[in-house]
């Protein structure tokens, strides 16, 4: 009977190591983003039986998506982190513009992703500069830490237009743009003019278990996992990056916007988030979105909100 117990506990150890090393080999993919040169693509027709296992026991690699701007009024800026890591940002100018809306967009993403985002709010009267994080489009990096570092990328963008004297500032963000954004007020105690939060979600840890389902694999203990070795492998607590708290430090009205059939970011998420936000606030859901362009999918009410919470 000793003998048995002693097996099964072998047992028991050898798989949750093996676990470990799986998620950490995922949590390392799932931070990481190269230039399409530095890895080799595999189109999925031609992908062999190895090649999936492989992706299942060791992750996919992040692919960097690189953007053109979409035409001359899209002028291109360079921002450049502590670190030296340099940025790539389109600053669009409007002539007698009410404000500059700073867009920020989402994992594995881009400025192009927001280009409609951005015609919508010129359109509007704003100017905007849409930056590409770290590690993503063109900006240098192969490192993102899901709104850990990057809250730095944000207040350089705040910093650059307040060095040209811009008096309104509006922060736009998608998903990790939005969450990005809680913590760059939090951490540097930014003073926006407005704040436009869109799918940000509650808690890193949250974020990790929404992906995780999306996998079709159970949320537990993997997304705990994930969470962990992921901020360790960067040498942060993961369990501190909660835009729900952060939300707290936000001192100027919020638009909060989230699509009802999102199924990476729950409700439970947006509403405490919500809850935590002590000033002028608005929540609008999108009942015919998911975790998308709201502004792409429903652009007529998009507008309407977008237009009544600006001026």
């Amino acid at each position: 009977m000793v003998k048995f117990i002693k097996f099964i506990l072998k047992v028991v150890v050898s798989l949750f190591v093996l676990l470990n090393v799986v998620v950490i080999f995922h949590a390392y993919k799932f931070t990481h983003f190269y230039e399409p040169s530095e890895v080799q693509i595999i189109p999925q027709q031609n992908k062999t039986k190895w090649d999936v296992t492989k992706e299942i026991l060791f992750g996919i690699n992040g692919i960097k998506n690189k953007n053109v701007a979409p035409d001359s009024t899209f002028a291109k800026v360079i921002l450049t982190t502590s670190n030296g890591l340099q940025l790539d940002a389109w600053h669009t100018i409007v002539p007698t513009a009410k404000g500059t809306v700073a867009m920020f967009h989402g994992h594995g993403g881009n400025k192009a992703g927001i280009v409609a985002e951005a015609r919508a709010f010129q359109k509007l009267g704003y100017s905007t500069l849409m930056v590409d994080f770290r590690a993503h489009g063109n900006s240098q990096g192969n490192t993102c830490t899901i709104g850990y570092n990057e809250a730095e990328d944000v207040k350089l963008a705040y910093d650059y237009l307040t060095n040209l004297n811009e008096k309104k500032i509006i922060l736009y963000g998608i998903s990790l743009g939005a969450a990005t954004i809680t913590k760059a007020i939090h951490d540097y105690a930014l003073k926006p003019a407005k704040v436009i939060l869109e799918m940000p979600f509650g808690s890193l840890s949250q974020a990790v278990a929404g992906r995780v389902k999306l996998m079709g694999l159970p949320a537990q203990p993997i997304a705990t996992l994930l969470t962990f070795w992921g901020g360790t492998i960067h040498g942060f607590w993961a369990y501190n990056n909660n835009p729900s708290d952060f939300a707290k430090s936000i001192q100027c009205p919020v638009l909060l916007q989230k699509g009802q059939q999102d199924n990476r970011v729950s409700n439970a998420e947006t509403t405490a988030i919500f809850n935590n936000i002590s000033t002028r606030k608005k929540l609008n859901i999108y009942a015919n979105s998911g975790h998308q362009s709201l502004c792409t999918n429903e652009p007529d009410k998009w507008i309407t909100e977008v237009a009544n919470f600006l001026p």
